[in-house]
């Protein structure tokens, strides 16, 4: 398979995760659309062309371990585990039902999931135990955290990132689905984080900035792991939040406000992935 063709799949899966999330948001009239959008492209060429993990057998010893730190956009990591053939994308019709398999915020009650988030800044601190347990015992898998902005405003992320670059965790991986809007407003009237790349790497990390919509730009990234030895790398990936659903990109009302009938068929449209 070329590389053009290896793009396209990961390009229709990142289209078939906005379309799963659009959908499910609009049935349960759920929030955190926008959280979902912005990183569908991340998480389309991670579990593409990175992440080695085995759909009919989760539990894999040798498995990466991906944590989704921004639990509250879990409803696109169903998305890509049920694309996958983690389990049924029937269980997507679930979402957030009395009685149905999938939860409003990330659980690891479902196949697929490594640990359940919701409150900001849980992420990485468990990755980086995992990261350190692997080190302990000579196991060779990776351990990856995507965070949202919000959690590099929670200080147990600055405490885990310390310790991984004091113990060279060089088989841990960072992203960070960088869109700058946050529950209550954009980054710059809440809590300016720039320089983040300066700040990571003040804090012992080998740091790399993309374009968090560019699906060779992220592979890239992520095929040259790690980005520096004995250290952990971090991937700061610019994104919009609200990408692909175009009446809510870049705005505070997308972390809150389900799609309008009228909005859900226009994105769906433009996706190509159908009603």
């Amino acid at each position: 398979m070329n590389n053009k063709e290896d793009l396209s799949s990961s390009r229709e899966l990142a289209a078939k995760i906005r379309g799963h999330s659009l959908r499910m948001s609009f049935a349960t009239k759920s929030p955190h659309l926008g959280s979902m959008l912005s990183m569908a492209d991340l998480l389309a060429v991670l579990y593409t062309h990175i992440l080695r993990v085995d759909p009919n057998n989760a539990h894999w010893p040798e498995r990466d371990r991906f944590i989704l730190s921004k639990g509250h956009g879990g409803a696109a990591l169903f998305a890509v585990l049920a694309e996958r053939g983690f389990f049924p994308t029937a269980w997507l019709e679930t979402y957030r039902r009395d009685n149905g398999k999938l939860s409003g915020h990330i659980s690891h009650q479902v196949p697929g999931v490594e640990f359940s988030t919701g409150s900001l800044g849980h992420g990485m601190p468990v990755a980086v135990g995992m990261a350190m347990a692997a080190k302990q015992v000579a196991r060779e898998h990776r351990v990856f955290c995507l965070m949202g902005d919000g959690d590099c405003m929670e200080g147990s992320t600055w405490e885990a990132a310390m310790f991984a670059a004091h113990h060279r965790l060089d088989n841990l991986v960072g992203i960070i689905d960088y869109n700058r809007v946050t529950a209550l407003g954009q980054l710059e009237d809440v809590i300016e984080l720039e320089p983040l790349d300066e700040r990571w790497a003040a804090f012992g990390w080998s740091v790399l900035r993309v374009d968090g919509h560019d699906h060779e730009q992220i592979r890239q990234a992520l095929s040259a792991l790690p980005l520096q030895r004995a250290k952990p790398s971090m991937v700061v990936a610019r994104t919009i939040k609200g990408k692909g659903a175009r009446w809510m990109e870049g705005t505070v009302e997308s972390h809150y406000a389900p799609p309008s009938e009228e909005q859900l068929a226009a994105a769906l449209a433009e996706l190509g992935v159908g009603p």
